[in-house]
């Protein structure tokens, strides 16, 4: 069938398990003769032979009784049994790679405000810390122990983990006691962590790389907004209101975004439409050899559970890229959860601001992120120019252009920050070097998901939560010690500390610049991605 536009090269389960020459050996899958045809039926077959369309051969068409948009079909043996693997067709509409830019848009939107929602969730709660556990009567310590449990949860469903999530704030607002807040912020946080994992994986759904860049940069603003934007306003909350409604107020303002999400968004994954369509010919044919490349791969739990976990921590232990990508922006996470308790040691500790006036450097961190996400259109415009040149071959490395340019704040930022924390200097000194933080951060983070993303392909979700789980385990534990590290070694030297690290993480892209070709060269998983690219 002819398009009106030019269409993904897909075969378009989107799964991560979709076989690639080299995997056909290894899970002992042969091609058969004749191995590509077609399927439909019913209104579909009806249109079809309306648009006369010569694309196919139409003595290898297979027509059914029903409605069925027409699909590809491959002859495949697998573990000793033959198989009718489904494909969508060029131009398919319910291929997620071809929906209209409007409903792409409307999908991303809805999946950032879940995100800022999530994020503002998690870092507004540490405004009303030291309320909380004085009217519980605990230590600050075990209050601060609430996020770390926030680590446990992935890949939950969208809508029902989001659902689930905006419940919890109803017993965050009236919890009696200590451990009900514990359990609250643990499912909290098992419901919530999709708005750092999963998304970024759903826009590989939609996007091609070449319109990827604008979608993961919004993703990534969000992300980090959401987290540094709380505490500007949650002080001001705690101190009129009282801690309760820090987490009542975000509550209720959860439930017009659960009522949208609940009813608008929908499946991305094209494995599942094919997953249907496949369950509708079994049940109608009654020949139980249509499948799809998810079916082959993980036709159990078992293998699904392995599939969506084992695999992730696999791949951030087993691939370079993977790992030193998941170690910075593991860090970069890190250094925003340990802010929440370093600028009130220096606005309101050492200046005697109040927790209200206090939050407002934050504020700082904000800008920062947004003076990133400016910055980073001249990353997309270089990225634009190098695809738009059809003599050069565009590798992944293309999207570490802006990490190499913009990174280098973060450590500029900490410097800064360290040095001009004097209760005797101004606080603008401060401001500034959180600001560039904000910077270095986004650029940490944009350019994690989208080389990730480029990199490894169908397997870029597994990849991508894999980095989540170091993310969020450092992430979780950094407030535990925070005060502590310092008021113990000194804010100065602490602050020094942090920027010699920053610094030294800050050559990643420049060594994944130079030698991210050969890894991906030597990786099974991304050099099916590398293989594709070329053809």
């Amino acid at each position: 069938m002819k398009s009106k536009q030019q269409q993904q090269p897909v075969s378009a389960s989107h799964d991560e398990n979709i076989p690639s020459p080299e995997m056909t050996a290894t899970h002992d899958e042969t091609p058969s003769e004749n191995q590509k045809g077609w399927i439909i039926g019913g209104t579909y077959r009806e249109k079809l032979y309306d648009e006369q369309s010569p694309d196919f051969d139409n003595r290898l068409l297979q027509e059914v009784d029903f409605d069925m948009p027409l699909t590809v079909t491959r002859k495949m043996e697998h573990n000793g049994g033959n198989f009718l693997v489904l494909e969508f067709v060029e131009g398919d509409k319910e291929n997620p790679f071809n929906w209209s830019g409007k409903r792409k848009a409307f999908i991303s939107c809805l999946l950032c405000l879940m995100t800022l929602f999530i994020g503002l969730a998690t870092t507004a709660y540490s405004s009303g810390v030291s309320d909380m556990v004085e009217d519980l009567g605990v230590s600050t310590e075990l209050g601060q122990l609430a996020p770390f449990c926030e680590l446990a949860g992935r890949r939950v469903i969208y809508v029902g983990s989001y659902v689930c999530f905006a419940l919890m704030f109803i017993g965050l607002s009236l919890a009696k006691n200590i451990a009900t807040i514990l359990v609250c912020r643990a499912l909290l946080g098992l419901f919530g962590c999709v708005g750092t994992i999963l998304v970024g994986g759903t826009f590989g759904d939609m996007y091609t790389p070449a319109h990827r860049a604008i979608p993961m940069a919004s993703f990534s603003f969000i992300a980090i907004f959401g987290t540094v934007a709380a505490p500007i306003y949650a002080g001001f909350i705690d101190q009129a209101l009282g801690w309760r409604w820090v987490e009542g107020i975000q509550g209720l303002a959860n439930i017009p975004l659960v009522i949208v999400i609940a009813i608008f968004l929908c499946e991305t994954r094209g494995g599942v439409t094919l997953s249907k369509r496949a369950k509708m010919l079994r049940k109608n044919t009654g020949d139980e050899r249509f499948v799809t490349h998810n079916d082959l791969e993980a036709p159990g739990i078992k293998q699904m559970l392995h599939n969506s976990s084992v695999k992730a921590i696999r791949m951030l232990f087993s691939e370079p890229v993977v790992f030193a990508f998941g170690l910075w922006i593991s860090f970069a996470w890190f250094l925003t959860f340990l802010f929440l308790s370093v600028i009130p040691i220096t606005f309101a500790d050492k200046r005697g601001w109040g927790e209200g006036v206090a939050g407002l450097p934050y504020i700082a961190l904000c800008v920062g992120t947004t003076i990133g996400f400016g910055m980073n259109f001249f990353q997309i415009k270089k990225y634009k120019s190098l695809v738009a040149d059809p003599s050069r071959k565009v590798d992944p490395e293309a999207r570490l252009y802006g990490a190499m340019c913009g990174a280098v704040w973060l450590p500029i930022g900490l410097f800064i920050y360290s040095f001009t924390q004097y209760a005797q200097l101004s606080w603008v000194g401060p401001v500034i070097g959180l600001a560039l933080i904000g910077i270095g951060i986004f650029f940490i983070f944009e350019s994690c998901y989208s080389y990730t993303s480029d990199c490894y392909g169908e397997n870029s979700s597994s990849a991508i939560a894999g980095q989540g789980f170091m993310r969020n385990t450092l992430g979780a534990v950094s407030p535990l010690f925070a005060t502590q590290f310092f008021e113990n070694l000194g804010s100065q030297y602490a602050g020094l500390l942090l920027a010699l690290i920053a610094t030294l993480l800050t050559f990643i892209p420049f060594v994944l610049f130079k030698f991210g070709p050969a890894l991906r060269a030597r990786s099974k998983l991304a050099s099916t991605t590398v293989a594709a690219n070329a053809l």
